[in-house]
């Protein structure tokens, strides 16, 4: 459903090592909004909610509730270290369109949702 580059695996592994609960996981989701009409989030997280997918990747668990699975699906998650414009970065073959800051999609369905870029 949703894999890790070597890159980001790494990444997070490093993350996750500073976090002092065993169970903590990454969690990846979207919301509504962004210039494109949907933004990625990605956070640390030890709490698991009904209807989640737990994504083992390499040893690292990655968690998708409910309802950003079925925008995620088949998406790849990279990280790339860079003095400038570095960070996450996903590549997800949902989005027929995303914005220029590489953190908001378009699916088709969502652009009533866009707002402008700042």
């Amino acid at each position: 459903m949703l894999t890790l580059t070597p890159a980001a695996r790494a990444k997070v592994e490093t993350l996750l090592a500073r976090a002092e609960d065993p169970q903590t996981a990454l969690r990846v989701f979207v919301s509504p909004g962004g210039c494109s009409g949907l933004s990625y989030g990605m956070t640390l997280d030890t709490e698991r909610q009904e209807g989640d997918t737990v994504i083992e990747d390499g040893g690292v668990r990655i968690v998708v509730d409910e309802m950003s699975a079925m925008y995620l699906a088949g998406a790849e998650i990279d990280y790339v270290d860079a003095l400038m414009g570095g960070g996450f970065t996903i590549h997800n073959p949902n989005a027929v369109r995303s914005c220029a800051c590489g953190h908001s999609f378009d699916t088709g369905k969502d652009a009533t949702m866009a707002r402008p870029c700042h």
